[in-house]
């Protein structure tokens, strides 16, 4: 006997502001017309969104590297249980090829490991090398991912004592082109401001954290349609991380902090001109699992609207990683809640229902 037929009543928002009353589940995909009588039906009831998009987010990775498969399982779960069922990796030392093929673990899209300059980021996460190597390893990582590369922008230099580029715009130039020949995309740390001008000379096509924008990158970004992942509960470490620095690096802990302070005018300012913003939690390295609803709601401290805030993680974020949202014949992937989170996002953090490829896992 094959699953049973799930029933789905209540509110399914198919879009910010489309909503039909129910939709069925039919061996693990979405139907929006009423089967043949079935054996077994289950019901679930409840205002309906995608299951939700984290962007930014390392699975396999902790503060000191990878980890093991059992423990990249559980953060993984930890990132289900939340209502993340879709989760673009924004670089990891682990082949984490292991989770896709776990029918019980979120979608992944693997950016293979991070490519960082030597000494320019942090220990046993990322290839390290020089630029003449950038375009062999991002071709390697390119073929080794699902469509995206993930490098490190820039990172502090100790001999100035501040936020540096990692990369001559020639070498990046060159190895943008080499991405985008192997059909992969890239994306880059930068939290500083010339790293943004030099990867969108490159020709990048997203950017995370991304605290250095300025009114002329923002401008550059918006033109050049550049997505933006904040990962805004991250930004909020920053004066963490200047006080450690503060002592050796004084000029480097006040950039921290003020790029800290300025978080949410910057990117509101970025939204404003029709950036492409999307949600990530850069959960991994030093931050837990399961932060989705909490960036969602960060992000509303720029001046998005709570609808807006919730696209950014569904909707939007979804074609934007070229997947389903609930449409015919998607895989059936979504969220229930007790009530609308459009009215209150604290909704987001107590789903009711999670159905991951038509099973409902909690």
């Amino acid at each position: 006997m094959g699953a049973p037929v799930l029933h789905v009543r209540g509110r399914v928002l198919i879009g910010p502001a489309e909503i039909v009353d129910e939709m069925w589940v039919v061996d693990g995909r979405i139907t929006f017309e009423r089967p043949p009588a079935a054996a077994e039906v289950q019901s679930v009831q409840g205002w309906v969104l995608p299951g939700l998009v984290d962007a930014h987010c390392h699975v396999g990775l902790d503060a000191h590297g990878p980890v093991e498969h059992d423990t990249a399982v559980e953060q993984a779960l930890t990132d289900r249980d939340a209502g993340t069922l879709l989760i673009r990796d924004a670089g990891s030392p682990l082949d984490t090829r292991f989770v896709q093929e776990r029918e019980d673990l979120p979608q992944l899209i693997r950016a293979g490991r991070h490519i960082a300059r030597t000494r320019r980021y942090i220990p046993n996460f990322a290839h390290e090398i020089e630029p003449h190597d950038l375009v062999t390893y991002v071709r390697q990582e390119a073929r080794r991912g699902d469509g995206w590369v993930k490098l490190v922008g820039d990172w502090i230099d100790r001999e100035v004592g501040d936020l540096g580029p990692c990369w001559p715009v020639s070498a990046l130039k060159l190895a943008v082109d080499a991405a985008h020949e192997e059909g992969a995309r890239v994306t880059a740390h930068c939290f500083g401001e010339q790293s943004l001008v030099d990867f969108a000379e490159a020709g990048v096509d997203c950017i995370e954290h991304a605290t250095g924008l300025a009114p002329e990158t923002i401008d550059t970004f918006a033109r050049q349609g550049i997505a933006i992942v904040p990962t805004l509960i991250n930004i909020g470490t920053f004066p963490d991380i200047a006080a450690a620095g503060e002592r050796k690096y004084p000029g480097y802990a006040a950039h921290m902090r003020d790029l800290h302070e300025r978080r949410y005018e910057t990117i509101g300012a970025a939204r404003e001109a029709g950036v492409p913003i999307f949600v990530g939690t850069d959960a991994g390295g030093s931050l837990p699992h399961g932060l989705v609803a909490q960036e969602i709601s960060e992000l509303t401290r720029t001046g998005m609207s709570a609808t807006e805030a919730i696209d950014a993680a569904t909707w939007r974020a979804r074609a934007w990683l070229g997947r389903d949202g609930l449409v015919e014949g998607a895989v059936a992937d979504f969220v229930v809640y007790r009530d609308d989170p459009r009215e209150d996002l604290r909704t987001l953090a107590d789903p009711r229902h999670i159905v991951l490829r038509g099973v409902v896992v909690r």
